[in-house]
């Protein structure tokens, strides 16, 4: 039972009782040949119902279409816990959410969901499969419409993921939208199985730490994004190994409100052991880049520190991009200014067996972007590059991307439209003699 006391305007709960809800005794079945989703759903309604408590899923395997979370739910997965998703799209039940973004609008689908919920936590040493590779890719914006979401919260509170397997979504992973107060520890996600099959996608969230995460991704690993006015703000990530054949943590490319207080450090970036498939990314499979920080449609990048960073591969590892694509987050709401970037620190990062194709940080004319300060850092590449000429197309309304340019006019740094840009201590390295300078600055106002 959960008893709330309101003092001088704050609500102070304490649990008194916080029983476990076993969803054997709902019907569930280790069985993956029938559904346990109505048996798991009583369970979770039952807890919420009397004041929150923990739904036990034990040792077995069970099959489930979607499950709705509720508030001062535990959600526990004992270690051989197995949830698989369904193959079949009948088996998931359409969601619509009140929250307006670029990513909502109409009915989607996830294996897990949460709307406007607080206090939940999802648990344990097992595993939730969502065995995505059922789900073809049929349009190019079909992710949560015909492949499901392995997980989504949405303007939620008080999030706990800890310790569990995430495994083969239909599209994005984890995708949290609008959420305060998010903690994320000790996950597995391996999600390779699909297009569009990103580890983890923080969206406009405030007040979140990602810690001990290990990824493997085809699509981006941990990204930050803003498909609505609210930034991504006061975000910690910490002590997180992460492969991908794109980019390993980025910021963007979905930026109308933007990202502020960002904390990004002892990560590792590499490429994934496992090479048997690739549905984006570079062909090298090495990975587009390690850190990407992007503004593309209106909003602001600011207060960002990345700090303590080893990578091994990528084809261009870092990559700093202020563009001006401008797509709204809903079709009344024109983006009708270029954004911004400044206050960015990069520092102690070592980068090994980068492709050639070199660095850039970019702005357009009339909007550098500014007070980037770069230190401490070593780039080995592969060289062996002739001369190469400045891009004549600044691509001011093009996807960002660090491969957008090809093999770029500097073994080191292409600098263009940017303000008060420092480099101390960054030394570039390649196995063959190149062509390039290592910097490049155009336009450095």
């Amino acid at each position: 039972m959960r008893w709330c006391l309101l003092f001088c305007g704050l609500a102070v709960c304490h649990v008194t009782h916080a029983a476990d809800y076993n969803i054997l005794d709902y019907g569930a079945r280790n069985d993956t040949t029938v559904l346990s989703t109505t048996a798991i759903q009583q369970a979770i309604d039952e807890c919420s119902a009397h004041g929150g408590g923990r739904v036990l899923v034990p040792t077995g395997s069970y099959k489930i279409g979607t499950i709705v979370l509720r508030s001062h739910v535990n959600l526990h997965l004992e270690s051989g816990a197995v949830l698989y998703g369904s193959t079949r799209l009948s088996d998931y039940q359409p969601q619509v959410s009140t929250y307006r973004s670029l990513r909502t609008g109409g009915a989607t689908v996830q294996l897990i969901y949460a709307d406007s919920v607080c206090d939940v936590s999802l648990t344990g040493f097992g595993i939730i499969d969502g065995r995505g590779a059922a789900f073809p890719k049929l349009s190019w914006n079909d992710e949560g419409i015909t492949r499901p979401h392995l997980l989504r919260f949405i303007q939620s509170q008080d999030i706990r993921i800890h310790d569990l397997t995430l495994r083969n979504s239909g599209c994005w992973m984890q995708h949290y939208l609008a959420c305060d107060r998010l903690q994320i520890r000790g996950i597995k996600v391996f999600n390779r199985n699909n297009y569009n099959n990103d580890a983890l996608d923080l969206d406009g969230c405030h007040d979140v730490t990602v810690s001990e995460m290990l990824a493997d991704s085809d699509d981006d690993g941990i990204t930050l994004k803003s498909t609505s006015p609210r930034l991504c703000e006061n975000i910690s990530i910490q002590n997180c190994i992460i492969s991908s054949h794109c980019n390993g943590i980025k910021l963007g490319t979905e930026t109308n409100g933007g990202f502020r207080n960002i904390v990004i450090q002892g990560c590792v970036v590499k490429p994934s052991k496992d090479q048997s498939s690739q549905f984006f990314g570079h062909e090298s499979r090495r990975g587009t880049s390690a850190v990407s920080l992007e503004i593309t449609d209106g909003g602001i990048l600011e207060n960002v520190l990345v700090q303590n960073i080893s990578v091994e591969g990528t084809e261009s590892p870092i990559f700093i991009r202020l563009g001006n694509r401008a797509r709204p987050y809903a079709a009344d709401v024109p983006v009708t200014q270029v954004g911004t970037i400044r206050g960015v620190r990069l520092s102690q990062i070592s980068i090994i067996g980068a492709g050639p194709t070199g660095c850039s940080i970019t702005g357009l004319p009339g909007h550098p972007v500014e007070d980037i300060s770069l230190s401490d850092i070593t780039i080995r590449h592969a060289g062996g590059q002739q001369a190469v000429a400045v891009p004549a197309d600044e691509k001011e309304k093009d996807y960002p991307e660090a491969i957008m340019w090809g093999i770029l006019p500097a073994r080191g740094f292409f600098v263009r439209h940017a303000r008060n840009v420092e480099f101390r201590n960054v030394r570039i390295v390649t196995e063959k003699p190149d062509g390039r300078p290592e910097y490049v600055k155009i336009d450095d106002e």
